[in-house]
């Protein structure tokens, strides 16, 4: 009888160091298979090169990729400390369709009990949003925005075929723009929502690999 195959790893993409910590700080056990943990930089181009970097590991090869960290929200109402699952990416290169967005939000509300969760396309962009901008986007139907999340998932799909998924907490809204002093609340709360949702993150990935194995 031959072995069973070992399970596809996950690799979580994130831009800043903050982010990385809040992640680290938040339990580690539980994925349904091995994972990595991915400071990109900041930007779409470091993190296309560096997500297109970690997946030519042939270790990372098969691996599931989730984009998270921080972004802005576009809709009025939203708050510092909601969360977006995307449905889908977006930037001027093309669109990603996520996998698992329904499990994701079940299993977010289970980890943050009492956060807002909000579902729809996630739109990049290489600069801060403020303003009139954020308006203009919130026409495309877009819900959020973000520097890395679309060119982490463009990179991922181009690496081969993957399950793949884009979760960010909100850190400014139209309301709680970072501009204002009182958004330095804003982050601690977003700090707080990221380090508390990985074991949303490891059951994604241990279902989304059930099809595959």
């Amino acid at each position: 009888m031959s072995a069973p195959s070992a399970p596809e790893p996950l690799l979580i993409a994130c831009a800043l160091g903050i982010e990385r910590l809040a992640l680290r700080l938040g339990e580690r056990g539980g994925a349904g298979g091995p994972v990595t943990v991915l400071r990109t930089g900041m930007g779409p181009t470091a993190a296309e090169r560096s997500v297109t970097r970690a997946l030519a590991d042939p270790a990372l090869a098969g691996a599931a990729v989730l984009a998270t960290g921080f972004c802005a929200g576009l809709a009025p109402g939203m708050h510092p400390g909601d969360l977006v699952v995307a449905e889908e990416t977006r930037d001027p290169r093309g669109t990603t369709p996520c996998e698992g967005t329904d499990l994701l939000v079940r299993e977010l509300r289970r980890a943050v009990p009492g956060r807002t969760v909000h579902t729809g396309p996630v739109t990049g962009s290489d600069h801060v949003v403020r303003g009139q901008e954020r308006s203009d986007l919130l026409a495309t139907g877009a819900i959020a925005v973000d520097m890395e999340s679309a060119a982490t998932l463009l990179s991922a799909g181009r690496a081969g075929a993957r399950p793949v998924a884009a979760v960010r907490v909100v850190v400014d809204a139209p309301e709680h723009e970072l501009v204002r002093i009182g958004t330095v609340r804003g982050g601690i709360s977003a700090f707080r929502v990221l380090r508390s949702i990985l074991p949303a993150f490891f059951e994604w990935h241990r279902n989304v690999l059930l099809p595959r194995r």
